[in-house]
């Protein structure tokens, strides 16, 4: 059984892996492994994070046990993990999942592979849940359980937090390079100066209801395609 320091020793190694944080599925898979190996009585661990669109949510997992359960509550559509984010953000317990009524299909498998208990608390980013920790057990698991899982799943929503901060700015700069390019064709085409020719730009953008990004994305493209059009007319018409 793991000692309340070794928990502490833990988590202090996993926020240090936040600062050299490079890709978010392994700082994850990092983060679970601890977790299962450090929270006393726990045997599996897993964390889903929902995703942006229609697709599949971000889904890590100590073991196949683990992973098998995820899977199972989102293609149902039930289950703890997915009451954590829905239900408000509160933590979801099962101390007896052969004697628990809420989820009767989820229960059936918890049963038979044989976990008796699990605690599950949310993940949040900027104070919203967006992804839930879930700790199981074979065994029954103490209060003490609820308040170490708090501390791992506050660990991930800081990684998925600094995740989604470096997308954005990654994302950001990228517009900035394209409408930077946009206005140079602009500028070079209407022979004008940088003012005028975002002015134009965003002139564009309102006519069209279109984002000023994406105003400038396509010109960007058609100015590509012009190019390599004169380049392979150049080529078919040039000297054998």
């Amino acid at each position: 059984m793991s000692r309340p320091l070794d928990v502490v020793a833990a988590l202090t190694q996993v926020s240090q892996d936040l600062s050299d944080l490079e890709d978010l599925d392994t700082t994850l898979q990092r983060l679970v492994s601890v977790a299962c190996a450090s929270v006393p009585l726990v045997d599996h661990v897993g964390v889903s994070v929902a995703s942006a669109g229609a697709g599949a949510p971000t889904a890590v997992a100590s073991d196949d046990v683990a992973r098998a359960l995820d899977a199972l509550q989102h293609e149902l559509g039930e289950g703890p993990c997915l009451q954590a984010v829905a239900g408000g953000g509160e933590r979801v317990r099962v101390d007896r999942w052969a004697e628990d009524r809420r989820w009767p299909r989820v229960r059936a498998a918890a049963v038979d592979l044989d976990v008796r208990s699990c605690v599950v608390v949310p993940v949040r980013v900027d104070g919203r849940p967006v992804g839930a920790l879930a700790l199981w057990s074979t065994d029954a698991l103490p209060e003490e359980t609820e308040q170490l899982a708090e501390l791992f799943a506050a660990q991930a929503g800081l990684a998925l937090g600094h995740a989604r901060r470096i997308e954005n700015l990654n994302a950001a700069l990228q517009s900035r390079t394209v409408i930077g390019l946009a206005l140079g064709i602009v500028m070079q085409r209407l022979d004008i100066d940088e003012d005028t020719a975002f002015a134009y730009l965003t002139r564009v953008s309102a006519t069209t209801e279109t984002k000023l990004r994406d105003v400038a994305a396509a010109m960007v493209r058609e100015h590509h395609e012009h190019l390599l059009t004169r380049r392979g007319g150049s080529d078919e018409t040039g000297p054998a």
